[in-house]
């Protein structure tokens, strides 16, 4: 015999889903009237859920003005107090998704009295687990929503007990705010999709009364007012690193529009004036000892972890010109720059444009402060201002952004300009060394040839770029890495710098004058960079005319034609090639070898010329 066959469930009838809602009502006005009896200290686990099941449900079903009759019901306060909060997440859904305004009005109406009974430790908690667990999507409606509500229940709490719960309260909103992203564009800023914008000036106007209540008690040494102290500047060190060291902070071209984010930065700095953190945390060696730390080890790992917070301050006291007014004017540029170099180095090891723009930015606004050669050579032994030019160098060599690369470039530059002579003189020494990119090298051995023009034409004595002390640089720049066997192509940038100076240095510095001492070097130079050069150059050319000869004669194989190559340059395979392509490139370096050989020719010519005139004046031939 055949099992009877499954009937589907039919679905409840119109009456029934009634009766249901009228049953949630009456459930929970049940459990209402049952606990009006009691006394407090008498209501049981199975009380709170039976009373959050029922008005979850009542919520649900649409019976708002019932719970809103029960919860103003005088009879019912000590019930709501205890109970009471237990109706957030169910009520806030309802705000969510009810349309209809009046039944939105009425929740909000539940919420307030909610505040106004509840246990206040207990609704921050309940206020807090809603923002914890709403969707990426309705993060700020949820968040606009409660910041009113929840600042009021903050407000109650005893002052003892205040802090670690504002604190708490902030750290879970920035911590679910820290999810969406940080618009960038001026569209993106103004249309403000995901609702941060929004969400950050609201937490201004939320913290505006606990501000308040710190600034009102400064020179008091009450322990709360110091724990809440604490915990706002905990919270503008966090909003520096999120949003705001994320963000577009220049301003609009339209003055009419206003920046939502550089409104909220100008609010951040607001709340550290107030508190008498923002010269402390811009200036560290003129502020005051956080009292909290006797121990350095403590101190150095809180300044570690809010490195990028206190980089994105002095980016917006120094580049966007927040909060000026308010600081000392005794304070020398050079001083200024030498506080912010750590900042700069911060946030120049970062990799995301928004970031490494803002250190540039910050670089630039500290040099323009200084005169042209006004930093002395001592500033080079803080290892943040040697170790900066190679910074930059990383920038411009490895920087996808081509405006970033381009203004690296250009702030290197600026800075060698700020050092006096000395200072330069180091500087070229040290990226010398430790560039390892051609074309900076290249960059660099130009700089020494200005300064060396600037030398000769100068009415005072130059000692580093003269005499001497000059030699031990030249003998860096006319060298080969490698000797015969240096890799003439990938050097190809220094070495034609290298062959223009030696050419310079021979035109303008006469044998009989020798202030470069160029011509006493002369036999050095020829045994380590002009002859080692030449050798290179056959090898180069024969290994490369070889390469050539062999392409060619594989492209006559007809099957060999169409042959596609992989190449593989500084450890990155290339796309792939064809042999044209191949010979494209083999006959582009035929040619750099061409252009250097032409450049060696003429500075041996012009050595040749100088050195036989100076013979004959030496002998009186003419």
């Amino acid at each position: 015999m055949s099992p009877a066959p499954v009937r589907p469930r039919a679905k409840p009838s119109p009456r029934a889903l009634q009766d249901q809602k009228i049953m949630a009502k009456e459930e929970f006005r049940d459990i209402v009237q049952r606990c009006q009896i009691l006394n407090e200290e008498d209501f049981k686990g199975e009380d709170f859920d039976h009373f959050q099941a029922a008005g979850k449900k009542c919520l649900e079903e649409g019976y708002i003005a019932e719970v809103l009759e029960i919860i103003q019901n005088e009879k019912n306060k000590v019930i709501i107090k205890s109970m009471g909060w237990n109706l957030v997440g169910p009520l806030i859904r309802c705000i969510h998704e009810y349309k209809d305004d009046v039944e939105r009005d009425r929740c909000n109406i539940i919420l307030e009295k909610l505040v106004e009974l509840c246990n206040p430790k207990e609704l921050v908690l309940g206020f807090l687990e809603q923002i914890e667990q709403t969707s990426k999507e309705r993060m700020s409606q949820t968040v606009l929503l409660l910041l009113k509500p929840l600042q009021k229940v903050l407000l109650k709490l005893h002052h003892r007990n205040k802090a670690y719960s504002v604190g708490l309260s902030l750290s879970t909103i920035l911590n679910q705010l820290s999810l969406l992203p940080v618009p960038y564009t001026a569209q993106q800023l103004q249309e403000d999709m995901h609702g941060l914008c929004h969400c950050c000036n609201a937490l201004t106007d939320f913290l505006s009364p606990f501000v308040d209540e710190v600034a009102k008690h400064m020179e008091t040494s009450d322990r709360g007012c110091k724990d809440l102290k604490e915990e706002l500047l905990s919270f503008c060190l966090k909003s520096l690193k999120y949003p705001l060291l994320m963000a577009e902070l220049e301003k609009f071209p339209e003055e009419t529009i206003e920046h939502p984010l550089r409104q909220f930065a100008a609010e951040i700095l607001g709340i550290l004036l107030a508190i008498r953190e923002l010269i402390p945390k811009v200036f560290p060696q003129h502020g005051c000892k956080n009292q909290n730390w006797d121990n350095e080890d403590l101190v150095e790992m809180e300044q570690e972890q809010s490195a990028d917070s206190l980089a994105c301050l002095s980016y917006i006291v120094f580049v966007q010109d927040f909060g000026m007014n308010y600081f000392p004017a005794v304070f020398h540029p050079s001083y200024i720059l030498q506080c912010n170099m750590v900042h700069i180095q911060v946030l120049l090891e970062r990799k995301e444009e928004s970031v490494l723009s803002k250190g540039l930015d910050l670089l630039e606004s500290c040099l323009l402060r200084l005169e042209d050669n006004s930093l002395l050579l001592q500033y080079l032994e803080f290892k943040s201002f040697i170790s900066m030019p190679q910074d930059m160098v990383k920038v411009m060599t490895l920087c996808p952004f081509e405006p970033l690369r381009k203004k690296s470039l250009k702030l290197l530059q600026l800075y060698i300009n700020k050092f006096e002579e000395e200072g330069k003189y180091t500087l070229f020494r040290c990226l010398l060394k430790t560039s390892n990119h051609s074309g900076v090298e290249a960059y660099i051995i130009q700089n020494i040839k200005n300064q060396i023009d600037l030398s000769l034409k100068s009415a005072k004595i130059c000692t580093c770029f003269t005499g001497l002390q000059l030699v031990s640089l030249l003998d860096t720049v006319f060298s080969l890495p490698e000797g015969a066997e240096t890799d003439l192509l990938q050097n190809s940038d220094r070495i034609m710098a290298s062959l223009n100076l030696l050419r310079y240095l021979v035109i303008k510095d006469n044998e009989n004058d020798n202030k470069t001492c160029i011509w006493t070097e002369l036999t050095k130079i020829e045994q380590n960079f002009l002859k080692p050069l030449h050798t290179g150059l056959n090898m180069s050319r024969a290994h490369y005319e070889a390469e050539i000869k062999n392409k060619k004669e594989n492209k006559r194989e007809s099957h060999m034609s169409k042959k596609i190559c992989s190449v593989t340059v500084a450890g990155a395979k290339m796309p792939a090639m064809t042999t044209e392509m191949e010979l494209q490139v083999l006959h582009s370096a035929l040619f750099t070898f061409d252009l250097i050989e032409s450049v060696l020719a003429r500075v041996e010519e012009l050595i040749e010329v100088k050195t036989k005139i100076a013979a004959e004046a030496s002998t009186g031939v003419k």
